[in-house]
């Protein structure tokens, strides 16, 4: 039993691993393929190493690094080993990424004067990138490891500090590049990236609800439990208007990457059933999400167990 978890420990791990590096892969072909070459300002560190880049010549994959090391260092103090680990692999990788693109890849890159086209087609990329980054555990750095500190210290969320941060560093971009006309194009980019990001992440949570009659109910509960142990099924006593008869209903929710099966394991039970799907905007409990509910503080508590005072 023990060695059972340990490889499934195991596989998980290394799973994480390979899709942070399939998601740095991402991230660097739209940076360093599309936005980079056409002039396009990106977010984060990435943004700032893209600055300097046309600005004095440095390698972005120099200043990528080195200016991660230094946020690293402080995140190390100040979040912890647990917090760190995922992200130094993944700023390792997107570094060597950087690196072996900027010489296969050389200026002018892709859709050379096609700058709109250029800046979809990389944000694309680069929210595929960090969505796969953050799924599974990792980041690449940046903006994500200065929004953790200042979320720590103080009551901001995450996604501001970042949106902050990145539009002052795509704005800064106009200092070398001298146009307004690209510093849009930055924006635009931010605003498809953190889109595309958003829906990648929540497609892999999205859930679907099965509502499925069927006079072999008991075979299909058997299937689900027997099949799939982490999903269950509920039980609902009807009754049809137009037969009169007692029917039962069986309620399965589960995820929209596991619906194909549920449909195939009804069709060899009973190819007959009466089968409805419906997406469901949210699910928590076991098996899916966690509720995220903001704690009270005890001192609010108290304040607010208090009774007014005359």
């Amino acid at each position: 039993m023990i060695n059972k978890i340990n490889k499934k420990v195991l596989y998980r791990e290394i799973l994480d691993y390979v899709m942070i590096s399939v998601g740095m892969l991402s991230y660097g072909i739209g940076w360093m393929v599309f936005l980079l070459p056409n002039h396009i300002g990106n977010g984060g560190v990435a943004g700032f190493a893209s600055i300097l880049n046309w600005g004095q010549g440095i390698p972005v994959s120099t200043t990528y690094f080195i200016l991660n090391a230094i946020l690293l260092a402080i995140a190390l103090k100040v979040l912890g080993l647990k917090f760190c680990i995922r992200t130094i692999f993944g700023v390792m990788m997107l570094t060597i990424i950087t690196k072996v693109m900027g010489t296969c890849f050389p200026h002018p890159g892709l859709l050379h004067n096609q700058p709109f086209m250029a800046t979809i087609i990389g944000a694309a990329f680069c929210g595929v990138g960090l969505a796969f980054g953050l799924s599974y555990n990792g980041s690449s750095g940046g903006s994500d490891i200065v929004a953790a500190i200042v979320n720590k210290y103080r009551d901001i969320s995450l996604g501001r500090v970042i949106l902050l941060v990145d539009m002052t560093i795509v704005t800064g971009s106009y200092l070398v590049l001298h146009s307004w006309e690209m510093v849009i194009y930055g924006y635009v980019n931010l605003i498809i990236t953190s889109f595309v990001l958003d829906q990648v992440i929540s497609s892999r949570c999205r859930s679907v609800q099965f509502l499925i009659i069927s006079e072999h109910y008991k075979e299909i509960c058997e299937m689900i439990s027997k099949d799939q142990p982490h999903r269950s099924s509920t039980i609902i006593d009807a009754k049809g208007y137009y037969s009169g008869s007692n029917i039962k209903i069986v309620i399965v929710v589960t995820r929209q990457r596991e619906a194909s099966y549920v449909y195939r394991m009804i069709d060899d039970i009973d190819p007959d059933a009466f089968v409805t799907q419906s997406q469901v905007m949210g699910v928590f409990g076991k098996g899916f999400d966690k509720f995220k509910v903001k704690k009270k503080s005890s001192k609010n508590k108290l304040n607010t167990n208090k009774l007014p005072t005359e």
